[in-house]
């Protein structure tokens, strides 16, 4: 009878812990779609292939159940290059984990088609567009040749380097010593 007893409880207890695993891994591919759902919406407008892979979720964290874990960015964030995405419950166990998200965004960016000095007028020949990933380069990149074009270069730029909108400044409007009519 008492081994009878002692079999009961293993499978009670085995069966438990397959139920509990079971469960774990259902919440985490919860919090892994509500992740692949944000990242997707908030790249869809975005130019160029855009593909992601998701980090890793530690398979060790032990998360109270939530009915509905919330995707989010931090503030100021962005889904380029490397990146977090949190995931937050706020039931009556509250919880927040950050995944590791990898954003690549392929798209032509306008780069120099040969050295410009400072203080030159860009002109269309000036001007190449090469294929690149956005997450690798600085923000601001340009990716419109029409936005260059007729700018002056603030700083020296190298052949096949990428323009962005600080190396650019608008042509004065009005020239020193012209004359003007103001009117109010």
């Amino acid at each position: 009878m008492n081994i009878h007893k002692a079999i009961l409880g293993v499978l009670l207890f085995g069966g438990t812990t397959l139920c509990h695993a079971a469960l774990e891994r259902a919440q985490l591919a919860q919090i892994r779609q509500s992740v692949e759902q944000l990242v997707r919406s908030q790249t869809a407008g975005l130019p160029g292939k855009v593909s992601f892979t998701l980090g890793e979720i530690d398979t060790r964290l032990n998360l109270p159940a939530c009915p509905a874990p919330e995707a989010f960015i931090l503030p100021g964030g962005r889904l380029w290059g490397n990146a977090s995405v949190g995931v937050r419950c706020s039931g009556s166990n509250p919880w927040t984990i950050y995944i590791p998200v990898s954003v690549k965004i392929i798209t032509g960016v306008v780069v120099a088609a040969h050295a410009l000095a400072q203080g030159r007028s860009i002109a269309l020949a000036d001007l190449a567009v090469q294929e690149a990933d956005l997450g690798q380069l600085p923000g601001a990149v340009i990716t419109d040749p029409a936005q260059a074009v007729g700018r002056f270069v603030t700083l020296s730029v190298a052949p096949g380097q990428p323009l962005r909108q600080d190396l650019l400044r608008s042509p004065p409007v009005i020239q020193q010593g012209q004359s003007v009519t103001l009117r109010s």
